[in-house]
């Protein structure tokens, strides 16, 4: 088959794929509830098999049992002992049960699919398996084998999956990640990475009005940290540094002697995220009594395009093959890619459907650009080489 007649052929199949989307929405799987995702993990897993693959469920303890797919029938892969391809899936979402009643699956007069969850990222779990489903029905031939990665905690952190994704990633030739675009279907080639910091302030409690200079304020020693930390930003290079939460203090009368703040760190580059990391880690007290406590670090690190840019070059150029002009594109935003980029492999994100509002009221996908990355998606399998 010509790359030319790929995405006409899961054209003719959107109808059924966008079905199988709209149930996968409408099981609803928030990343706290084991039950359900077990559930979902366990139907997903039975799917994927259909289709082809051979499918494990990993189980999980904390939070809800992972996936791990495996595609490399005979006849459809040309080195079966070559590294994979490896794409990275996950199922939970930020919607709460009951958000169907709220926010109904539908499709309205423009052609956009609403749902919980359904741009990030129920509607890429439909796009793997019909993607699979093609090759094997089209006879096609893959360089490669195929895993299939599907965890159910990267809205809280990827805290239960994180070793899994870099034990597969260390095994692979690349990792595709099917996270949704950014807008006009631009791919994700740069991701900023992220740190969590919680730091914790000690002072001494005293009357305010009787003796208030016997007490040490660990409000005030607060103040003089938040502006330290706010001073870390730098806008020009993309750093943000954002104390988001903090308490403090049990009366007005009263001198605190305690304080606590939660920390922000968003940065393009990981030299750029050491430098925060050490000055945080380095805090002082400014006023003399108190002590501090900082604990947290680098959750997620950045995702940079000395791992994508060659993997872009090529999709572009395969795109160009099925009529696309993909182009590309930095997010804030942390995924599991950040995690396969920092380990060196070479990472491609934002393959999922195109659409708009993740988390969002209005999260929809376009309905008419579901056999389009459906083809570009089979298309990379074929031709992406590291």
């Amino acid at each position: 088959m010509e790359p030319s007649q790929l995405i006409p052929y899961y054209q003719k199949q959107q109808a059924q794929i966008l079905e199988t989307i709209g149930e996968l929405v409408k099981e609803e799987t928030p990343t706290d509830d084991k039950g359900r995702l077990d559930a979902f993990a366990a139907r997903l897993a039975d799917r994927y098999a259909a289709a082809g693959l051979d499918t494990e469920i990993i189980p999980n303890r904390q939070r809800g049992n992972h996936i791990r797919a495996r595609f490399q029938p005979r006849g459809h892969v040309d080195q079966p002992e070559a590294e994979p391809a490896l794409v990275l899936c996950h199922y939970d979402t930020v919607w709460s049960v009951g958000s169907l009643d709220t926010h109904p699956f539908r499709v309205d007069e423009q052609g956009w699919a609403y749902g919980p969850g359904i741009f990030d990222m129920q509607s890429s779990l439909a796009l793997v398996e019909y993607v699979i489903r093609g090759i094997r029905s089209l006879n096609l031939r893959l360089p490669r084998p195929v895993t299939v990665l599907v965890t159910s905690d990267e809205e809280v952190g990827s805290q239960t999956s994180r070793e899994l994704i870099e034990e597969e990633a260390r095994l692979a030739a690349f990792v595709l990640v099917m996270e949704p675009p950014l807008p006009g279907g631009k791919l994700k080639t740069t991701r900023k990475g992220g740190g969590h910091y919680s730091l914790s302030i000690t002072g001494r409690a005293a009357h305010a009005g009787v003796e208030p200079e016997k007490g040490i304020s660990a409000v005030q020693e607060l103040a003089h940290q938040i502006l330290s930390l706010h001073s870390l930003t730098d806008l020009e290079a993309g750093t943000t540094v954002n104390v988001g939460v903090v308490e403090a203090g049990t009366r007005p009368n009263v001198v605190a002697a305690h304080a606590e703040a939660r920390i922000d760190v968003r940065a393009w580059t990981a030299e750029e995220m050491g430098r925060v990391n050490d000055e945080i880690m380095g805090l002082k007290p400014k006023l003399e009594g108190t002590k501090l406590e900082v604990s947290g670090g680098v959750s997620r690190p950045p995702l940079e395009r000395t791992v994508t840019g060659s993997m872009f070059k090529q999709a572009r150029a395969i795109g160009h093959s099925l009529g696309l002009d993909l182009q590309e594109a930095g997010t804030g935003g942390g995924s599991d890619g950040n995690l396969t980029g920092a380990l060196g492999v070479p990472t491609l994100d934002g393959l999922g459907v195109p659409g708009h509002g993740a988390h969002a009221d209005h999260e929809h996908i376009e309905v008419d650009k579901i056999g389009e990355r459906a083809g570009l998606l089979t298309a990379l399998l074929m031709g992406l080489s590291p």
